[in-house]
């Protein structure tokens, strides 16, 4: 009985130990001293403690840290000096704001704050050197974790901001990475009503969302990548349920998309086969 005592007793003190660990980082994040190698510590431990997004937000000076973080670097941004070691520094804020973003109770607050648009400065870089392509795609992670709940509000926020216009050119000239995390924004925002509407309100938006989607399926049939075609044919499928948009779909839908050209592609993958399936279906019907 004592020994099972004894070791419950351990593992108990052993979660205090690691939860005084994380307030002791949490306090040195306020400290330009110590901020650095907190930064790190902490975004290692974001996936392990639950209630660390909570401790982020309501913890005096932090997130004001954080930002002072992001516009630091800022001035890197043009002309383009950003080193690796400034680029890995200011991807542990970004990594700890996007802890913040995906929360629960956090996020609403995130986006009362308009904290998202600190981070298109980032996302309106075009420099193809491995430190600025770091920081865009662990920018667009941020955005990315806001959309992956499906919440109008979100969505809401974004369409009033140029999240759209930055996706998209990531989505023609960014890594395969950060064109599949930018397409997945743009495609969650779609799915939602709201953003679908938004979408084909005006043919100068339909059409900026039809071209980038019809040059990547161009770049496609050179470099396969099923990632990035599943989240095209799924931008399609849902730009189909708006009867305006299906209508200049019928004219102006990519012909791989429509012939054979990604069959061997897609051949084990029956999913995205029944989308494409379909939304050729959608696109005969009159």
């Amino acid at each position: 009985m004592n020994a099972l005592t004894g070791g419950n007793g351990s593992s108990i003190t052993q979660a205090l130990n690691d939860e005084e660990k994380i307030y002791q980082l949490i306090l040195d994040l306020t400290s330009p001293n110590t901020r650095e190698q907190a930064m790190l510590e902490l975004s290692k431990k974001r996936e392990t403690y639950e209630h660390l997004a909570p401790f982020l937000w309501h913890s005096f000076g932090v997130v004001t840290a954080l930002l002072q973080e992001i516009i630091s670097v800022y001035p890197m941004l043009t002309p383009p000096t950003l080193t690796g070691v400034a680029s890995n520094r200011v991807c542990n804020a970004l990594a700890l704001l996007q802890c913040i973003a995906s929360h629960n109770e956090t996020r609403p607050l995130f986006l009362g704050a308009h904290i998202p648009l600190f981070l298109y400065p980032f996302l309106n870089t075009t420099n193809k050197t491995r430190p600025f392509e770091y920081l865009r795609l662990t920018s667009l992670g941020v955005i990315g974790a806001l959309v992956k709940n499906d919440n109008s509000e979100v969505i809401n926020f974004l369409l009033s901001t140029e999240i759209i216009p930055l996706c998209l050119r990531i989505m023609e000239t960014g890594s395969e990475l950060s064109k599949t995390v930018a397409i997945f924004i743009v495609q969650k925002i779609l799915l939602d009503e709201m953003g679908l509407n938004y979408i084909c309100e005006t043919y100068e938006r339909f059409y900026a969302v039809g071209t980038v989607l019809s040059n990547m399926v161009s770049q496609l049939i050179d470099q396969q990548s099923i990632r990035l075609l599943k989240h095209v044919i799924r931008c399609y499928l849902r730009l189909s349920d708006n009867v305006r948009a299906r209508e200049a779909l019928r004219q102006c839908l990519p012909d791989p998309l429509r012939d054979s050209t990604f069959a061997q592609i897609l051949k084990d993958d029956i999913t995205t086969k029944r989308c494409l399936a379909t939304l050729l279906i959608n696109l005969s019907e009159q």
